[in-house]
């Protein structure tokens, strides 16, 4: 119940070492509460045990609430799909992160993003020529990565493409996923298992 296929995934980290650091542990070797945390992301939508709750099975309190503001996002999240893939593969790309990357470019390019924008973004390069509501995302995150915060004009073209409320989700969404991207960072947890979209390079410079 708690392994992964044979196929190995694209490392993370662009270091001389990329060994995973906090693999799963075998199954018996698993305490009762990280046993329930692990039934509790495979029985839920996500149906299986990957990306950052591997690490984070050495915290199961700490897995099961991170993953439950995961499911809410993503899941019940009000942002259109193209929108929030779109946020998710900036943050990836903005923490190098290869697990975000591999599983939600592919998703962004299913919900309506151009592989044109995907692909500038893999490049290290802003997408240029988007719609609106993407340009604001964009903008926004990129913002908000760097700067911590946004500006009185970024926000107001938030709001004005996705009201107060939906600004305050894209917030959390950038905030989340920064989060579990940096868990997998630290942890040197890998991409996707038989991913084929192709592993992130570190930017150029």
């Amino acid at each position: 119940m708690y392994t992964f296929p044979d196929l190995i995934g694209t490392p993370q980290g662009f270091g001389r070492s990329k060994s995973e650091r906090l693999s799963i542990p075998e199954a018996d070797a698993m305490s009762e509460a990280q046993r329930a945390a692990a039934d509790a992301i495979i029985n839920g939508p996500r149906k299986a045990l990957f990306g950052p709750f591997v690490p984070l099975l050495q915290a199961p309190v700490l897995m099961e609430r991170i993953g439950k503001i995961g499911e809410t996002l993503r899941f019940d999240g009000t942002l259109p799909d193209r929108i929030r893939e779109l946020t998710i593969c900036v943050v990836a790309r903005e923490t190098g992160n290869q697990f975000e990357w591999q599983t939600h470019a592919p998703l962004a390019t299913k919900a309506g993003v151009t592989l044109e924008a995907i692909n500038s973004l893999a490049a290290g390069r802003r997408p240029r020529g988007l719609p609106a509501d993407e340009e604001c995302a964009v903008d926004f995150v990129s913002e908000l990565i760097l700067r911590h915060g946004v500006s009185d004009e970024t926000y107001a073209v938030a709001t004005s493409s996705f009201g107060e409320p939906g600004t305050v989700e894209l917030t959390a969404l950038v905030g989340y996923f920064a989060m579990v991207c940096w868990i997998m960072n630290v942890a040197r947890t890998p991409g996707p298992s038989g991913s084929t979209t192709p592993g992130l390079t570190s930017f150029p410079g």
